[in-house]
């Protein structure tokens, strides 16, 4: 390799009068930003260091303990029509997930406290296999992050009007049950509508002919998320450990409650194998399915250009989030599955229901509450991420710099967290939870295994640099991540043909992109700067 003066590093290919048109070009596709420059253009670009360790440990937190256990722990356990689901095993599908994350964190912490810049597994990408690879990556990471936002907004919506109505004595009824065509996309709100023998066209109003219909809650919840996260990450911090603390105290109150009504039983059942209703597929499945919930840690390194003492806190708050939220859900599986079979559970809302089942109607709507506010708290670091990915991007020269933009008194990123925010809004009237959740899970498997690569590239072509975290046992520990993730997610592809289509559709849109804008936005910043110099 050899470095240019932009300090970049490129491939060792001649000159551009030597290569053409065409070579240069692929020149371009594979050079590599050196870190060096990277840190320097983020100590330049003005966001505010306000993050210590704990705090990203409640990003951390707040992201991964939410969706997983008060939406999707229904689906792993149950399944669905297209999907195997885990039953009693769902202890067992934890377990894997939560092993094929260690090795990912492990490798993420080595890059987050070595290269300390907003962008996460995009970066890192960057620094080790090329423009184009990192591109693609940010690319997923935009699927991964906004796409969870949409389907946990949603998510937080049911669970806020099934909160209201238990206040139907007290409040208006416009309030507690409000039209459906405000509560719901037009999908859902006509299969609601049908399910009641109701004509939908009769209920639905039309706007120049087309049915208007608009999740409000959900709305309203984005609208004020993006206020906070406009006024500080710090304040987001704050809000999010308050509501870390409050989910925390109701998962707590679901184990001890639910552990005195525990029956082997329904662990065990009428299955020749404990644990294992619906064999090793459904196992495998469980395991996928629950790395909706495991994102968390990736979202902390987006947030590495707004941490105190990087070097030191990355590594603490991605491990540490990891191993506390392993923990918590390995004791919601165990009680949850135990306390009555699946089949009477609703899987909408499964923890609250499971409780309810047990007598104790008063403590499952206390964890309604609890779950309001855990996936309050995953809305807030999913579009934190998001910006934070996208920041990076702008800044690199792919997407409009208009999106880089600071506000001058928060120093936060205003503009794109707007921009976002209604990407969100407008996302929150069509999507399926379930395919959702698949979507994000190959965005996030995907860019695990990336950087599970990325680690062994950069120790073979920049063995000298510093790094204040080391992966243990290196290459073994990042080739077994690649193993296990990969492997998950190859195994789900052939599973669920629907949401793989989905995926490869969403990656051709991002290189279509990329050749008619990025390449040539980023070709057009590369001369500016020349001029300069």
């Amino acid at each position: 390799m050899k470095e240019d003066n932009n300090n970049d590093f490129s491939l060792n290919l001649p000159e551009k009068t030597e290569l053409g048109a065409l070579g240069n070009i692929v020149k371009k596709l594979f050079t590599l930003k050196n870190p060096d420059s990277m840190i320097k253009q983020a100590e330049e670009g003005g966001l505010r260091k306000t993050l210590n360790a704990f705090d990203l440990i409640i990003l951390g937190v707040g992201a991964i303990i939410g969706s997983g256990i008060f939406t999707v722990v229904g689906i792993a356990a149950a399944g669905n029509a297209t999907t195997a689901g885990a039953g009693s095993g769902l202890v067992i599908s934890v377990i894997l997930a939560s092993v094929a994350c260690i090795f990912s964190a492990l490798c993420y912490s080595e890059f987050a406290s070595m290269i300390p810049v907003a962008g996460s597994a995009y970066i890192y990408t960057y620094a080790t296999m090329g423009e184009f690879m990192a591109w693609s990556i940010g690319w997923i990471l935009i699927l991964e992050y906004i796409v969870a936002y949409i389907a946990v907004v949603t998510a937080w919506s049911g669970y806020f009007m099934h909160f209201l109505k238990g206040f139907s004595n007290y409040l208006p009824a416009f309030i507690t049950n409000p039209p459906v065509y405000l509560i719901h996309d037009y999908t859902t709100a006509t299969s609601e509508l049908s399910s009641k023998g109701i004509d939908a066209s009769s209920v639905i109003p039309n706007i120049f002919g087309i049915p208007f219909c608009m999740d409000l809650p959900a709305i309203l919840i984005t609208i004020l998320i993006i206020a906070i996260l406009i006024k500080g990450i710090k304040e987001s911090t704050k809000m999010a450990g308050f509501l870390v603390i409050v989910k925390l105290g109701v998962i707590a109150l679901f184990v001890v409650t639910g552990l005195f009504y525990v029956k082997p039983e329904n662990w065990v059942a009428n299955w020749t194998v404990p644990f294992i209703p619906t064999g090793i597929s459904g196992i495998f499945m469980g395991a996928f399915t629950m790395f909706f919930a495991y994102i968390g840690f990736d979202a902390i390194a987006t947030a590495a250009e707004e941490t105190k003492n990087p070097q030191k806190n990355l590594p603490i708050g991605i491990v540490g989030s990891l191993l506390v939220c392993t923990v918590v859900y390995l004791l919601v599986a165990l009680v949850f599955t135990g306390v009555a079979p699946l089949g009477d559970i609703n899987i909408n809302a499964p923890v609250a229901s499971a409780m309810s089942l047990t007598g104790h109607d008063k403590i499952a709507g206390l964890i309604s509450l609890g779950a309001l506010a855990g996936i309050t708290s995953v809305l807030l670091v999913m579009l934190l991420a998001g910006t934070r990915i996208l920041y990076a991007m702008s800044r690199d020269g792919f997407l409009p710099k208009i999106l880089q933009t600071i506000h001058p008194k928060f120093k936060t990123p205003h503009i794109l967290t707007v921009f976002v925010g209604i990407i969100c809004i407008i996302g929150t009237l069509f999507l399926d939870l379930t395919e959702a959740a698949k979507l994000c899970n190959y965005g996030t498997l995907t860019s695990f295994v990336i950087v599970c690569l990325a680690v062994v590239i950069l120790r073979k072509i920049d063995p000298e640099r510093k790094r204040p975290f080391k992966v243990p046992f290196s290459p073994v520990t990042p080739l077994m991540g690649v193993i296990c993730c990969g492997g998950l997610m190859i195994y789900s592809m052939l599973s669920s043909k629907s949401s793989t289509m989905l995926f490869i559709v969403w990656l051709i849109m991002g290189i279509l992109f990329y050749f008619s804008y990025g390449y040539k936005n980023k070709r057009k910043l590369e001369d500016s700067e020349e001029s300069v110099v």
